[in-house]
């Protein structure tokens, strides 16, 4: 999600950010584009897709890294940039970059909320679980039909996207491999989903998997840490995790100032 000087950032429904300069413009990478008919969602949904360097001159398969706000407009750009860069240096394998724009995006990446503020922010909210259907049920299986993938996916995103990656981990872990979330909104339906970590993560399996969390001065109700706590008691030693609070960025620059760090992390 693009911030720049003439915009502000909502976090809460009481507190709003304003950026003090635009980022840098990023170059749109070469990139396939799709609509999928979803069932699920009820309406049509691009994605935006971009294969690694020497991906058409090769037989080999690929895994997929997944992003919500994956708009041309939104951060495709610049994941797609820095995925490129780590590769070139060696810092990452390969990958397929899948983006999703957004259509209603308070609606997807938001679950279900008690709290009436929370329902104030758009004229619809709560759509979590069906947004995980068009990913797992419709979008996942035509990427694969299409382009050549192995089974190892993973997802990245920030604020409300993160909320939206955190629950995906908790809830159904098995979508994914390596989960990456900057700044989730935790703090949405009274942190209720820092509330239920501990039981969430007992469900899980002893599959291994990966989640990398990172949180700014602005994380509200500190529920990435709340979070993370929960990973911590749970002791699981197939799960790679780790937190990276970062108290001197802000929820609008922390995002272009780790994606670097955590994708090397996650998809090395």
């Amino acid at each position: 999600m693009k911030v720049g000087v003439a915009f502000c950032l909502w976090l809460f429904p009481a507190t709003i950010l304003c950026a003090q300069s635009a980022p840098p413009a990023d170059q749109v990478p070469a990139h396939d584009s799709l609509t999928i008919a979803s069932s699920a969602l009820h309406e049509p949904r691009p994605a935006n897709v971009h294969v690694p360097v020497g991906y058409d001159s090769s037989n080999a398969r690929y895994p997929v890294l997944y992003m919500p706000d994956g708009g041309i407009n939104e951060d495709f750009p610049h994941v797609v940039n820095t995925v490129d860069s780590l590769v070139a240096l060696g810092k990452i394998r390969p990958v397929i970059v899948v983006g999703i724009p957004n259509t209603e995006r308070r609606r997807d990446l938001t679950g279900p909320t008690r709290v009436a503020s929370d329902s104030q922010i758009a004229p619809h909210v709560g759509g979590s679980a069906a947004f995980r259907r068009f990913i797992g049920d419709e979008l996942i299986p035509e990427i694969d039909r299409r382009y050549r993938t192995t089974d190892e996916r993973s997802i990245v995103g920030e604020s409300l996207a993160g909320l939206f990656i955190v629950e995906t981990f908790l809830r159904q872990p098995a979508l994914f491999r390596h989960y990456i979330a900057f700044d989730p909104s935790i703090w949405w339906n009274k942190a209720n989903l820092a509330d239920s970590a501990a039981a969430l993560l007992a469900r899980h399996d002893s599959t291994p998997r990966s989640i990398q969390l990172t949180s700014s001065r602005d994380d509200i109700d500190a529920g990435t840490a709340r979070v993370a706590h929960a990973l911590e008691a749970a002791h699981r030693p197939t799960l790679n995790w780790r937190f990276t609070p970062r108290p001197d960025l802000t929820h609008g620059t922390i995002f272009r100032a780790m994606v670097p760090a955590l994708l090397a992390e996650a998809l090395r």
